[in-house]
């Protein structure tokens, strides 16, 4: 066996492995794991497809380092440290990027005629030469797993990053949206209105305030539709009555949390992250990164990782988004369910437990689950409990609602949990989508699968300062607008894929939804008419037509205050309820975002605007779950 080089020397000496000794045999032999650790493994590899000695590391229970040198001894094969060293880019090549992600090897260098092939276990050797031309001569060497993922992100990076950004399908993706085209469109477009309202002044403004309202009357009936959704079939905590599943029939999950620029979030994050109550062998967090972001990286290479739990650095490109991000890490997940979080997410711990046992219960048309959101620092100002007390209306009314109705559920950027097969069926991310969560949430429509609201909630930090909020909301709405528009590029292709009723509410799920928000001001000037005041409507509308609109305005701002008190029926949210008045002047902010949102749309398409977290604080220890949180059987 080879002198383990560097780290590898200093910290483990060789190891000798009588004929006929596995590895588990051996660390037991050197007194590195306990009987009882190894019958335990055994155990739990029996569905997996996962060694004993890897899920022995991942559970903390022996070092990796010493695995790769029981295996070393075990297989007679070299002991290498990758650490400092960048594989031979002419090597690429030699092994197709798909199959030394699923095998854990990398090609590293050429020595003496050969070429020196790193693998994490030997045990996977046959079927990895069986993938290598007959006539290439090759070395195997063994080294740990994460330096070997290292190599390969440095190896296939650059071509790994390139297919991220065109993944999803060219037909549906905003990728070849023309941004100069788009400026001249909205130049003419607004040359004639302009020629048009100079000469016409009164049937313009008219005809504006008439669209307002047609948008206003198809927003408030989808709210209506959803809420009687909600309330006819609202059962109290469904998802006490998930059935658990045995440790051993739990799916392997992959969780996907993209970072960038977070210094100050990462420790909180593993700390957050390792209270989750699932088995770690059966856990697979990958923290991705930018290659560049010194930040970040620096405050992930200062924290203590646990084994079930490893980094991924995207390389350089464009754009730069959480979507191309995903798409990249994506190569590197080893779950048949992958899920989403954010840097500053706090999950409830048994949430994969129950996600995974809410699949286990479902047909595998439902491909998708998404839980709810709510807010750790709600209290911190008026801002942050009307963004609470909204999230918790449209996480646990409207979604459901819209889910209840038949229509597509536009996912949240985080709590999102997809089967694998579905999510590559679909084309995985679209890169160039700012908000790439709702426009996924589409596409899974469209090609017939179904979403389901999980009652499972995520605890994240609220953007509770007016200028960021509308910042984070205008790319929101501007990714509302270009799904709409790329999705209707095709329209009966869409209407084909999602049948009518579906084609219908899209309209008013994206447009209107934006609309509304665009022309809320024309909306505002109705005030004037009790006091006499002339309005651009009144040669169209009668007294007591002008009187009906006035109640069904009423009407609306009620139905929106009874939709933020059903949302807030949970005890840790009730205490907002006296809030809830407040929320509908905080709505008037939207209006900014849309503006924003329409004019960066024609302007910088895909420019996203960076969230920043750990600003807003927030007391965690005063948020508490809505029912108790059991043990894994």
């Amino acid at each position: 066996m080879d002198t383990p080089t560097g780290q590898l020397r200093a910290s483990i000496p060789q190891l000798a492995a009588p004929a006929g000794t596995d590895v588990a045999d051996l660390l037991l032999a050197q007194g590195l794991v306990s009987p009882e650790a190894v019958a335990s493994a055994q155990a739990a590899a029996g569905r997996l497809d996962m060694p004993v000695a890897d899920i022995l590391v991942v559970r903390g229970l022996v070092d990796a380092l010493w695995v790769s040198a029981a295996r070393a001894a075990v297989y007679g094969l070299g002991l290498s440290d990758l650490s400092h060293l960048r594989p031979d880019p002419s090597l690429a090549p030699v092994i197709d990027p798909a199959t030394a992600l699923r095998l854990g090897a990398v090609p590293i260098r050429r020595s003496y005629g050969q070429v020196v092939v790193a693998i994490a276990d030997p045990g996977r050797a046959a079927a990895l030469l069986a993938a290598i031309d007959p006539g290439t001569p090759v070395t195997l060497t063994v080294a740990p797993i994460d330096q070997i993922t290292a190599a390969q992100v440095t190896l296939y990076g650059p071509r790994l990053a390139r297919l991220a950004e065109g993944r999803a399908p060219e037909q549906v993706s905003c990728r070849n949206w023309r941004q100069e085209h788009n400026v001249e469109r909205v130049a003419l477009a607004g040359l004639f209105g302009a020629g048009v309202a100079l000469v016409h002044p009164g049937t313009v403004g008219a005809g504006l305030c008439l669209l307002a309202l047609v948008v206003f009357f198809f927003n408030m009936t989808l709210k209506i539709a959803a809420l009687a959704a909600t309330l006819r079939n609202r059962v109290a905590h469904h998802a006490d009555h998930i059935a658990p599943l045995r440790p051993l029939n739990l799916p392997v999950v992959s969780l996907l949390v993209p970072l960038y620029r977070e210094r100050d979030i990462a420790s909180t994050l593993i700390a957050r992250l390792g209270k989750l109550d699932y088995p770690p062998e059966r856990l697979d967090v990958i923290l991705i990164t930018e290659a560049d972001d010194t930040t970040t990286n620096q405050a992930l290479a200062a924290c203590d990782l646990p084994p079930w739990m490893r980094c991924v650095a995207v390389p350089h490109g464009h754009p730069r988004t959480k979507p191309r991000a995903l798409n990249f890490a994506l190569n590197f997940a080893r779950g048949e369910v992958v899920g989403i979080y954010d840097a500053e997410d706090r999950p409830e711990p048994d949430q994969i437990a129950r996600v995974a046992a809410r699949f286990a219960e479902l047909p595998s048309r439902v491909a998708c689950l998404q839980g709810r959101l709510d807010y750790y620092n709600a209290t911190h100002n008026p801002l942050a409990r009307a963004f609470t007390i909204e999230y918790a209306s449209w996480f646990r009314v409207l979604l459901p609602g819209v889910r209840r109705l038949g229509l597509f559920v536009p996912l949240g950027g985080t709590t999102v949990f997809i089967r694998r097969a579905a999510l590559e069926q679909v084309g995985g991310w679209d890169t160039h989508n700012v908000t790439e969560d709702a426009e996924l949430g589409l596409r899974l429509a469209r090609h017939g699968f179904d979403t389901e609201i999980v009652e499972t909630t995520t605890f994240e930090e609220a953007n509770a300062a007016v200028l960021p909020w509308i910042r984070q909301r205008s790319r929101w709405q501007k990714g509302y607008l270009m799904t709409w528009a790329a999705a209707m590029r095709r329209p009966l292709a869409l209407w084909r894929d999602l049948g009518a009723w579906r084609f219908l509410g899209f309209q008013v799920q994206l447009l209107c939804a934006v609309l509304g928000f665009l022309l809320a001001p024309l909306l505002w000037t109705f005030i004037v008419k009790p006091f006499g005041a002339p309005h651009p409507l009144d040669a169209v509308l009668t007294p007591v037509q002008f009187g009906a609109l006035a109640v069904m305005m009423v009407a609306s701002l009620l139905l929106s205050m009874a939709i933020s008190w059903a949302a807030t029926r949970d005890a840790h949210l009730r205490r907002h309820r006296r809030w809830i008045p407040f929320v509908e002047l905080y709505h008037g902010l939207g209006t900014f975002a849309a503006w924003t949102a329409a004019i960066e749309m024609i302007g910088r398409p895909f420019f996203w605007r960076k969230t920043e977290h750990g600003r807003f604080g927030g007391d965690e220890a005063s948020v508490t779950t809505t029912r108790p949180v059991p043990p894994l059987p």
